[in-house]
């Protein structure tokens, strides 16, 4: 099992404990909020970056020229909130679900204060006392151990490298 597998593996065991004591936990298909508030152009690693593109090349062509477009378009956009060049806007899916990075995975069961990242919806539900008793995941220790897999771009970088 390399090195992403396992990590993948570990978020998914923390992901599965938080839904099977929270079963109304927001966090499912047809939830997009995260995807279409992204505070910043997505970073991934080498590992991360290539188990997406695997992803990527097994959609019809016209979906991945439109993926393609919409990452373009984000290295021109001015707006506070990104969304995400992989969703789905109608059916408020993930085309690559499978193969998304690590930020993907944790966010709405990890949390990094320091930086403001969480899932307000799910906070407000917590502090409301709606879900009670959630413990939240460190997202410096997946940050960290992202860290050891090598130097990461932004996602429209790799999209360029691939694309030129």
């Amino acid at each position: 099992m390399n090195k992403l597998t396992q990590l993948h593996a570990n978020i998914d065991s923390r992901v599965a404990s938080i839904r099977e004591n929270n079963t109304d936990w927001q966090c499912q298909m047809g939830c997009d909020g995260c995807c279409n508030r992204l505070a910043e152009i997505p970073r991934l690693t080498m590992a991360e970056w290539n188990l997406l593109h695997n992803g990527l090349t097994a959609l019809p062509l016209e979906i991945q020229q439109e993926i393609i477009q919409n990452v373009v378009a984000l290295t021109e956009q001015t707006a506070q909130f990104i969304v995400c060049p992989m969703l789905d806007k109608s059916k408020g899916i993930c085309r690559v679900y499978d193969h998304r990075p690590v930020a993907c995975r944790t966010y709405g069961y990890y949390v990094q204060h320091d930086k403001g990242l969480y899932c307000n919806d799910i906070l407000d539900r917590v502090t409301s006392g709606v879900l009670k008793d959630v413990v939240w995941g460190n997202q410096n220790t997946i940050d960290r151990q992202l860290s050891s897999f090598g130097d990461s771009k932004d996602l429209t970088e790799w999209f360029a490298i691939v694309t030129n």
